[in-house]
């Protein structure tokens, strides 16, 4: 365990803190809760004003602004604190399903958070209520004039890019019926089990969560749809905010070649929506293109290249070419059929 505790910095309407949030807490790691930009913000510089932010102490124990490096991604700072404390592991012991799970994560992190942002920013009773809500978690006390200005400039600013993640009209039939297949298939596979490799969480849970937090817990029009469609998914996001309860065993991961149908189906859905965004993301960035153009689940998908995801392909096939060859003719095998295949020609 670290000697001394660690700094999460973040906001409550932020995915990937909320994501972090919990896997500290189920991982039992400590640490300290900041609300990014307050007064009581203390926190170093980080080179991409991007949240969350985990500050590692320095020789000394320090965090506040000046001590210990300040780190953001949530990928990799999992991986890291991975490196740094052994218990209540994300990583199965077995490295072609925790690549499977690894490629679970990185769906949640780059193709749920298209929906997760096309909700927020694209429905007007959504907007109102992120307009509002989310430039408090600088300050309570703000005044009526202030608030009114934080609300015209997060909106407008929010607004203006939806096109960059996908959020566009002719885009949004895409967006939408994929979360409801995902709170679907979500589901099915709490009819069985509790997560998605076993009886305990792994990367890709926490990445699922991360995203669900808002769009079942925070935003009017998902949250009503779940209401609906998926109570099960809404109790499974309350009960993954806290995990630190839940006591674990290594016999509790599942096995490759015994992933639950649902956990396949989410695969297939990965395949059907992920995949070829991916794919053709990374063709656009290699080819200097302007626009992504692909094909979704029969329809005509279109966006701005994303470099950022560009970069995550490429560490997806890396983690995969290192594989052991036996080990990436099983990952061959469970994902056969799925269409993620394309994403590691």
């Amino acid at each position: 365990m670290l000697q001394h505790p660690l700094v999460l910095s973040g906001q409550y309407g932020s995915p990937y803190t909320l994501k972090m949030r919990a896997v500290l807490r189920y991982r039992r790691i400590p640490f300290r809760w900041v609300l990014r930009d307050s007064r009581w913000d203390d926190l170093p510089e980080v080179p991409v004003r991007l949240i969350p932010v985990i500050v590692f102490p320095d020789v000394e124990g320090r965090t506040d602004r000046g001590h210990g490096e300040a780190m953001v991604d949530s990928s990799p700072l999992i991986m890291r604190l991975e490196g740094m404390v052994a218990e209540r592991s994300l990583v199965p012991a077995d490295p072609a399903l925790a690549f499977v799970d690894a490629l679970l994560e990185d769906v949640a992190d780059e193709w749920l958070t298209k929906p997760m942002y096309h909700y927020r920013w694209a429905y007007e009773a959504d907007i109102d209520k992120a307009g509002k809500l989310l430039p408090l978690g600088q300050n309570l006390q703000v005044d009526a004039a202030q608030a009114r200005k934080m609300y015209d400039f997060i909106t407008r600013r929010q607004i203006g890019r939806r096109a960059m993640v996908g959020s566009t009209d002719a885009n949004a039939p895409i967006l939408e019926a994929s979360y409801r297949r995902v709170l679907g298939i979500l589901t099915d596979l709490f009819a069985t089990q509790d997560f998605l490799l076993g009886s305990r969480p792994g990367r890709g849970d926490f990445g699922m969560f991360g995203q669900l937090s808002q769009l079942v817990k925070w935003d009017p029009t998902p949250m009503a749809i779940a209401a609906v469609e998926a109570p099960k998914v809404i109790h499974w996001v309350d009960r993954m905010d806290d995990l630190s309860w839940l006591e674990v065993d290594v016999a509790d991961w599942g096995t490759l070649e015994a992933l639950p149908s649902a956990t396949r189906d989410l695969l297939a859905e990965a395949g059907r929506t992920y995949a070829p965004f991916m794919v053709a993301n990374a063709a656009a960035l290699e080819a200097g293109a302007e626009e992504v153009v692909c094909e979704i689940d029969g329809q005509e998908y279109r966006q701005a290249p994303f470099k950022y995801q560009g970069k995550c392909l490429h560490w997806l096939r890396e983690g995969y070419a290192a594989l052991a060859g036996s080990d990436r003719t099983r990952v061959d095998a469970a994902l056969v059929g799925t269409g993620c295949e394309v994403l590691l020609g």
